[in-house]
């Protein structure tokens, strides 16, 4: 059946543990999407928030945009889920006229719970209709019911006995001599009571059969039947019926009343939904099955795809917005359709499939970029969506005092207040006061909520950062917050991990660190407390003045893998 076209989806997507300007970015580029005519286009976040920007999200009335945790392509993206099948006891006939009407291939077979038992292909029924001369018995063998044959005949039905048994039947033209039929000699020989004669209007064909005891007696062309052949039939416990049809199309039709179950193929391969279509796709690169099957766990059939499902394109797209990494996007980007970059931080390494729209600029936050192209195409955003945008750049530049800031972050943060009838110093107040990361979450969050990985000359290390007004929750938390971050680096087998905390009224940092020995004796900043916490005066932007100090750290250092 032709399937309506689905609106394309794309989501417009913020970092791992995503931070304001992530979150803000997000939804304010997926609103200037939607205001320039281009639909499905979707805000979203692969990370949990924290009590900043659900500060800013309430201010300016904005929803919190979808979890998207993995975008890995999956079995359940590109499965059939409306499944042609066939049952377990259907016919052979029943199974041809599937695939007519529905031009398929594969028939899953199921049972009355849906359980799948096995499949039937079109080349196992076309091999059950090809002529086997060595084997003349079989070319004439049904395993079916009186009342299935009936039904593949539309028959004209007279005289019926047990008519629901299934049972093994062989199925005769009755076109030799009256002399000679009805002999059942040799090796090949037919019972009578197996027997189906087929028969058109020769009355003595007809008698002889009823008194043998044959097991169906077909009569053709639409013939009638003498009112006294119909009383021996009944008599001598015969059934009889009339095709509509000549003998040869009828003698087709009843092999194709033969029921499904001796032919179903039992050996198959099976999925989850769940599963990714990149380990699905090794595993079945050397099968030659016609078609995989997808089930629940009890069993229930929940789709079917083939090979050439698994080598379509992904549905999935995505814009990133506040990076441009791989190692920071959200799991799965790499196998999906990346349609779009915006970001304001270094370039890594981004291998796309095609040409697509990379707009990086030097500027301290991803929503500046976003509100200059409001500005540019003179659409202006709503109040709420401009204090949006506003957050994202106060919170990213510590409100326009950090070393990111730049000459245009100013003049857009100054186009912005008009339109939200907002000052920055204020917004910057309530959204730096709206709540500790330290005090609001655990500790093994607080070292994650904003944490991005690095490889730097082959060296792989994480630097999370979190803003606070002042030290003390810090050093309320400093033991379990230093416990935490030595159980992260070991587990996440980098050479060392750091976590900045930001003081936004001194602008000034403590760098709080662990793994690699050798790296950790090179720091130059004072320490607090030696091989721990040291502080970093007037370092407040992780991408401008840490990643630069650690990068020339690095160099000449002999690292260890993982932390030990």
């Amino acid at each position: 059946m032709p399937r309506s076209p689905k609106q394309e989806i794309t989501y417009v997507i913020g970092h791992k543990n995503p931070d304001a300007d992530a979150i803000c970015s997000a939804i304010a580029y997926a609103n200037f999407k939607i205001l320039t005519g281009q639909k499905g286009y979707i805000p979203a976040r692969c990370g949990n928030t924290n009590a900043r920007i659900d500060t800013i999200l309430a201010k300016f009335n904005q929803p919190t945009p979808l979890l998207i945790a993995d975008v890995s392509p999956r079995v359940r993206d590109m499965m059939i889920s409306n499944v042609v099948k066939v049952h377990e006891d259907a016919t052979m006939s029943e199974a041809l006229q599937l695939v007519d009407e529905h031009d398929v291939r594969v028939l899953p077979v199921v049972d009355d719970d849906n359980i799948l038992k096995g499949y039937l292909s079109i080349f196992q029924m076309g091999d059950y209709f090809i002529p086997k001369f060595s084997e003349p018995r079989s070319m004439r063998h049904v395993y079916t019911s009186i009342n299935d044959v009936a039904r593949a005949l539309q028959a004209d039905v007279k005289n019926l006995r047990d008519e629901d048994k299934l049972e093994d039947m062989y199925v005769k033209i009755g076109a030799m001599d009256i002399r000679s039929f009805g002999k059942f000699n040799g090796s090949d020989a037919i019972r009578a009571d197996q027997s189906i004669i087929i028969v058109g209007d020769r009355w003595d064909i007809q008698q002889r059969s009823i008194q043998i005891g044959v097991r169906l007696l077909v009569i053709t062309g639409g013939l009638g039947v003498d009112s006294e052949v119909l009383e021996q039939a009944k008599a001598n416990g015969v059934s009889l019926i009339i095709s509509p049809y000549d003998s040869a199309t009828t003698a087709w039709a009843i092999r194709t009343a033969s029921k499904i179950k001796n032919m179903i193929e039992t050996k198959y391969t099976t999925f989850s939904s769940t599963d990714r279509l990149s380990r699905v796709a090794r595993r079945i690169a050397s099968s030659n099955a016609q078609a995989f099957f997808v089930t629940e766990d009890n069993g229930q059939l929940a789709g079917i795809f083939t090979k050439t499902d698994v080598l379509k394109p992904s549905a999935t797209n995505l814009v990133l917005v506040d990076h441009n990494e791989m190692t920071q996007a959200v799991p799965g980007a790499a196998e999906v359709n990346i349609k779009e970059v915006i970001d304001h931080h270094r370039l890594g390494s981004m291998n796309t499939q095609q040409p697509i729209l990379f707009l990086n600029e030097p500027v301290g936050s991803t929503c500046t970029i976003v509100a200059d192209l409001f500005r540019r195409h003179q659409i202006e955003p709503t109040p709420e969506m401009a204090g949006i945008m506003m957050s994202g750049i106060i919170t990213d530049t510590l409100n326009l005092k950090g070393p990111t800031a730049t000459e245009k972050d100013a003049d857009i943060v100054e186009w912005l207040e008009k339109i939200a009838e907002l000052k920055a110093d204020d917004l910057a107040q309530e959204v730096f006061s709206s709540g500790s990361v330290i005090l609001s979450m655990k500790p093994e969050q607080v070292i994650v909520a904003d944490q991005k990985f690095y490889d730097e000359n082959g060296v792989r290390f994480s630097v999370s950062q979190i803003e606070e007004l002042g030290f003390q929750n810090f050093w309320q938390k400093s033991e379990e917050l230093s416990e935490a971050l030595r159980k992260f680096s070991k587990k996440e087998e980098v050479s060392f991990a750091c976590m900045l905390v930001t003081d936004i009224n001194r602008h000034n940092s403590l760098l709080l660190v662990a793994g690699d020995k050798e790296f950790i004796e090179r720091i130059s900043y004072p320490a607090v407390e030696k091989g721990l916490i040291y502080d970093l005066q007037g370092v407040v932007s992780r991408k401008k003045q840490l990643i630069p100090f650690i990068s020339s750290t690095l160099k000449g250092v002999p690292i260890a893998s993982s932390s030990n």
